[in-house]
């Protein structure tokens, strides 16, 4: 039962970088014990493969909302070789959203334990969204990042450095710490519950734009191709960008930036000056709670968002997430 645990949680990440992007990588380095299975000397076939489902409240993915502050379901078949290496296709609904399975995420994903202390994965994804949508909100992209992952007994650090590559590239720093327990079994030990309460900590591209009459700094996303009172910008953030100095500075209008220079833009009533770096974007607090069986885990987890940027565009992203999901192994 604790190796499917373990499978699961290592699984979480491959299947919805996006949604469950707060769910812990890989919790082996924790959780030491085996599964009855290997214990009684039984040997188990390389091959794995499950199922999930799930639901969420609002799909948040580096800094800004996938979904559009709109719920979501999802779909999806992970196979696993060996415990390490893993493969998953995802199909995501939109609430009030044409069409039905608005995108798609295929990933694959490595991971491997160097003993009771570190360990290393590495994945790329790629989500791709419905030609409807890609006219209107989303571009596809690919991702794809390297995790480190210390345990240091109280608490387990991982620390992913992650690049969206999309016409362009911008990257993404998480450190993320959290605590495993494992609740007593019951039920003859068919049933256990486990929590693993963390707090992340996001860091990447920052814009802090300067008008006459405001400051904002806000983040640029690079799945959304548009916004409500901005520019049409399919790179990254120039047209969110305009569209935020237009709400902050009244009548600066657009202006431009490369993204790694400064740039002034006189108009009529008001100057815009626009300065990229890096930093913090957002904290992020939650509590996982799973119901685990040999084959069988649900998952429920309760989280908080905190944007450290000021953003007038999407202030809705700052509160409380919630998820749903069910994992069943299948063989």
């Amino acid at each position: 039962m604790m190796k499917m645990l373990r499978r699961v949680k290592t699984i979480s990440v491959v299947l919805i970088s996006a949604g469950m992007i707060l769910i812990s990588l890989n919790t082996a380095a924790q959780t030491d014990t085996v599964s009855s299975a290997i214990s009684s000397g039984l040997k188990e076939s390389p091959h794995s493969l499950y199922t999930s489902f799930g639901y969420g409240t609002n799909m948040i993915y580096l800094g800004s909302t996938i979904s559009q502050n709109q719920s979501y379901g999802y779909g999806s078949l992970i196979y696993g070789f060996k415990d390490a290496l893993y493969a998953s296709l995802s199909g995501i609904h939109l609430d009030r959203i044409d069409p039905f399975m608005a995108f798609s995420i295929a990933s694959v994903s490595y991971n491997h334990t160097f003993n009771s202390w570190f360990d290393i994965s590495a994945g790329i994804y790629r989500y791709q969204f419905s030609k409807p949508l890609t006219d209107t909100f989303f571009n596809s992209f690919f991702y794809g990042d390297l995790t480190l992952g210390f345990d240091w007994k109280i608490l387990y650090t991982k620390i992913s450095a992650g690049s969206i590559f999309s016409g362009g590239s911008q990257g993404y720093i998480q450190m993320r710490n959290s605590r495993f327990f494992q609740a007593p079994s019951f039920s003859n030990k068919k049933f256990s519950f486990s929590f693993d309460p963390y707090i992340n900590v996001l860091f990447g591209s920052l814009t802090r734009i300067e008008t006459s009459t405001d400051t904002i700094i806000t983040v640029s996303s690079p799945f959304l191709q548009n916004i409500s009172g901005g520019a049409a910008g399919k790179g990254f953030g120039i047209g969110r960008a305009q569209g935020n100095a237009a709400a902050a500075g009244a009548g600066a209008g657009s202006a431009s930036s490369t993204g790694s220079s400064t740039t002034t833009s006189s108009q009529t009533s008001a100057a815009v000056i626009y300065n990229s770096g890096f930093g913090i974007m957002e904290i992020d607090f939650g509590l996982p709670v799973s119901l685990n069986t040999n084959r069988l885990t649900v998952e429920a987890e309760a989280s908080y968002v905190l944007p450290v940027y000021d953003d007038p565009v999407y202030r809705e992203m700052k509160g409380f997430v919630f998820t749903l999901s069910i994992f069943f192994k299948i063989f």
